[in-house]
């Protein structure tokens, strides 16, 4: 599997990129046949506190999975999304067995 960090008008600092890597290896125990994942992040030009903005494209065979999270922070907008593609993967996976 792998991961593309993309960070969008403004320079991502490395403890963000690693938070990343670690949280999106673990998306891969719920479903293995991940081929790569591309994670989009940038800062929303709002008055809002919220304003940080992650995209998860996991590309998996057959179609790809996208979620998108607003929050306060990178990481909290990242650990969101990567709860969020954890659930639809699941489903995708039980789906599958049946």
């Amino acid at each position: 599997m792998h991961v593309n960090f993309q960070s969008v008008n403004y320079t991502a600092d490395i403890k963000l990129v690693e938070f990343t890597q670690k949280r999106i290896e673990k998306i891969s125990q719920f479903y293995d046949q991940i081929v790569d994942v591309y994670v989009f992040t940038k800062v929303e030009n709002t008055s809002d506190k919220i304003n940080k903005f992650a995209e998860l494209k996991i590309g998996i065979p057959g179609d790809d999975v996208i979620v998108k999270k607003i929050a306060k922070t990178f990481e909290e907008a990242i650990n969101n999304a990567a709860d969020s593609a954890e659930r639809i993967l699941k489903r995708r996976k039980e789906k599958q067995r049946l």
